[in-house]
């Protein structure tokens, strides 16, 4: 009877950290296309209303980053547990519209990196360069972002240009930048910060370490993905929990103290 209590409580949260994920992937998602369409084929670029494009160059980028946030937990089956094959197709589908990427390459890479993060093996990490940004971000890209990718920005970019007449200033504002922006901003909040190697050691076998964020600003800069160490600590919980899993480890840590 406790045992079919138990995975009652279990099913329960799962459905509903289900329904949450799922939801706030269907908000993002929408907002981003949404924009996407608007600043594409609607917006009109001119040097009175730039401050506007740029704003909304802005806000492409984090919600890319969010894009990306969301097909991270489909990966760990955390955006929908239990549902392999949801999580399979909404994140296979996020990765492609973000960069072209392939689902089962970035999903083992990734797994790749929790088995060795921060050590020789680790596709996130460059021994060779553990402290400099630029040169880790190089081999980040070289890694990453190949010829699948560069075929697929360029068939979008022909067609918006070739086809739909869209100006190419325009297209480079709105759809390119925000694009390399948000590759920018996912590497340093979620992989350089965490990961780079500074003068204080890391506190365990993770190698990460967490950004001692609000979190307003951690949802700003990486959708919470700064709090890395709780990440992989608990690399089931959500991105969106993971405020409050950061908060209940502050707290046992603080009762332990006692």
């Amino acid at each position: 009877m406790a045992q079919m209590q138990q995975q009652s409580r279990q099913y329960s949260g799962h459905a509903v950290q289900a329904v949450i994920g799922l939801g706030l992937a269907a908000l993002i998602f929408s907002v981003w296309l949404a924009l996407h369409i608007y600043a594409v084929f609607v917006f009109v670029l001119t040097w009175i209303n730039l401050p506007l494009g740029v704003g909304i160059a802005v806000l492409q980028c984090w919600l890319s980053v969010g894009l990306f946030i969301i097909s991270h937990d489909a990966m760990h089956g955390s955006l929908a547990p239990g549902r392999a094959r949801l999580n399979g197709a909404i994140g296979g589908g996020l990765l492609f519209l973000y960069a072209g990427f392939g689902w089962r390459k970035m999903r083992d890479a990734h797994f790749a990196h929790h088995r060795h993060a921060g050590l020789f093996g680790d596709p996130d990490f460059d021994t060779d360069n553990p402290k400099n940004f630029w040169r880790w971000y190089k081999t980040f890209l070289t890694r990453y972002f190949g010829w699948r990718s560069i075929v697929y920005v360029s068939m979008i970019v022909t067609v918006y240009w070739l086809f739909f007449g869209v100006p190419m200033v325009q297209i480079v504002l709105v759809f390119g930048l925000p694009a390399i922006a948000s590759s920018i901003q996912l590497f340093y909040f979620g992989t350089y910060r965490p990961h780079r190697h500074t003068a204080d050691s890391f506190g365990d076998w993770h190698n990460a370490r967490s950004d001692d964020f609000s979190s307003l600003v951690s949802l700003a800069t990486c959708f919470h993905f700064g709090y890395h160490h709780e990440h992989h600590s608990y690399p089931q919980t959500p991105w969106w929990a993971l405020p409050r899993r950061r908060r209940g480890l502050a707290q046992s840590e603080t009762e332990l103290s006692r």
